[in-house]
């Protein structure tokens, strides 16, 4: 599916979130609170946005996708590889941080996903993970819904392929509640998890660090 999208994949994005997203992004990468320099690893990259906004930030990035086509369609320069977010091919502790823009719910492995960016770690590292989210206000979750459910599949078919965005809304159902995914996170070896509510609840942020001593 994502094969299908890559072309139109970042386009068809800054329409259905009118632009928010790169502000979402930066914040992600600003959470992670690591200096310059510092070694970064993207799962599940995509077109590169988001290891662009961290090498921006002067970390040294490492991007990996499962979708070999969009990660053809990306412009960066920055070094990538195909893989499966459960069995990434670097070292146990060879990043400062970790980040993982809007995946979550398409894991179908997630324990192992999670298992696998805490491996990644060295202890103290920190993890930053961005997703989609739901408004709490009634009066704004009735037009998210109208707007998620509705209109961004029609946006989608629209500009790119009609299948894969009649599924984004859909796949929200996979996505783990707050406390079920702090659970799994401290699972993983995670602690200190904090989720935090982006542009009204638009999207959500989840912030870990990995447990052990730096």
């Amino acid at each position: 599916m994502f094969d299908t999208i890559a072309p139109r994949y970042e386009v068809v994005n800054r329409l259905i979130t009118f632009g928010l997203d790169a502000r979402w992004r930066t914040r992600t990468v600003r959470a992670l609170g690591l200096p310059q320099g510092s070694v970064v690893v993207d799962v599940a990259t995509g077109t590169g946005e988001l290891s662009s906004v961290a090498r921006r930030a002067g970390f040294e990035v490492l991007g990996f996708d499962l979708s070999f086509g969009i990660l053809e369609a990306t412009t960066s320069t920055l070094p990538t590889a195909q893989c499966d977010a459960a069995w990434l091919p670097i070292a146990s502790g060879i990043a400062d941080g970790v980040v993982c823009g809007f995946a979550l719910r398409n894991f179908t492995e997630r324990a192992g996903c999670l298992a696998e960016m805490a491996r990644v770690l060295r202890p103290g590292g920190r993890l930053a993970v961005l997703e989609v989210g739901a408004p709490e206000r009634a009066v704004t979750r009735v037009g998210f819904d109208v707007w998620f459910n509705k209109v961004v599949p029609l946006v989608g078919g629209a500009v790119s392929d009609a299948e894969a965005y009649r599924y984004l809304p859909r796949s929200v159902a996979y996505l783990p509640t707050p406390d079920a995914l702090r659970e799994e996170l401290c699972t993983a070896g995670f602690s200190s998890v904090n989720r935090h509510l982006l542009s009204g609840g638009l999207s959500q942020l989840i912030v870990a660090t990995k447990r052990g001593r730096p």
